[in-house]
């Protein structure tokens, strides 16, 4: 079981758990809290707009590994992070309030990481950091393990109400990209098809251990618009334009962005489905690479839905 975590401020600078793992040695959790009450130190004694110097002094050079990657990786530097708290200083204050859910969230990653050894026994359960970055970026997985933009994905409501069950699922999905060499690194020429995968995979997984994808929106959106969405999608599988398909934003209500996660979900999830035996199964889909999309595609049995 988790160790309690205080809602912030003053969170637990620490937590560490073990899973029960099939008698054999248990696994560590370790969820780190801490950079949070240092932002929030910095923030609350500026009234709300910290200085670049302070955050510099107060925030970033004392930061955990996590968040030290994570600077490198996508806050860039202490003048980037105050200018994106100038330009949306409430998703900053709100963020604090959504931080209050990581007890809850801490409390229910142990048993999606049990799950997730379950499934896949050579998982390797990487440290995940809650930090403050520059409200662009929910999760992101670097050398040092997962990180969570906790002022992004506090606004992230398509991915449910529920504040802790959003953490959850988030952290389920990007602890799959740590079990995948394809996403630790940028592959020349990546196909459209391997990138999805890549995403769809960690859609199924996050479904298997955690109850549910980071995109639950995109399931009720393509609900009657399947066929027409998956034969696009099948014609430019090949290519590497992956611009309409992913990394394109929330989108609109008419069309939302990241489709090629659901398109790469559903080819995954036929897959796994098709498969006698499943742990194999993962290992395959965990370690597909540019080279091995298409047969993963064509072994999936998976074909765009008929009707249109």
């Amino acid at each position: 079981m988790a160790a309690s975590l205080r809602a912030l401020p003053g969170a637990t600078a620490l937590l560490v758990a073990t899973l029960a793992h099939a008698g054999a040695a248990a696994p560590a959790v370790v969820i780190r809290t801490s950079d949070l009450d240092r932002f929030y130190s910095v923030y609350d004694a500026a009234h709300g707009t910290p200085t670049a110097e302070a955050l510099q002094r107060g925030y970033l050079d004392p930061g955990s590994p996590g968040l030290q990657q994570y600077l490198a990786a996508r806050i860039h530097s202490a003048t980037r992070l105050q200018q994106a708290i100038d330009t949306a200083p409430e998703a900053y204050a709100d963020a604090r309030h959504c931080a209050a859910a990581l007890a809850e969230t801490s409390a229910r990653l142990p048993a999606v990481f049990a799950r997730l050894v379950d499934l896949y026994p050579a998982a390797r359960i990487a440290p995940v950091t809650f930090v403050i970055g520059r409200n662009d970026t929910g999760g992101n997985t670097t050398p040092d393990g997962v990180i969570i933009g906790v002022e992004t994905l506090c606004r992230a409501k398509w991915m449910g109400a529920d504040v802790a069950t959003r953490f959850v699922h988030i952290v389920a999905h990007e602890m799959t990209h740590v079990q995948q060499p394809g996403a630790a690194v940028d592959t020349p020429g990546a196909t459209l098809l391997f990138q999805a995968l890549l995403e769809g995979e960690a859609e199924l997984v996050a479904e298997l251990t955690s109850g549910d994808t980071i995109n639950p929106q995109l399931r009720d959106w393509t609900h009657g618009r399947e066929c027409a969405i998956e034969r696009a999608f099948l014609k430019d599988a090949p290519g590497t334009d992956l611009s309409h398909w992913m990394y394109n934003g929330v989108g609109t209500p008419d069309k939302p962005g990241d489709l090629g996660y659901w398109v790469g979900y559903r080819i995954a999830k036929a897959y796994y489905a098709q498969a006698r035996d499943k742990k194999q199964a993962l290992e395959t889909l965990l370690h597909v690479d540019n080279d091995s999309a298409a047969r993963i595609l064509e072994d999936s049995g998976w074909q765009p839905q008929a009707g249109c």
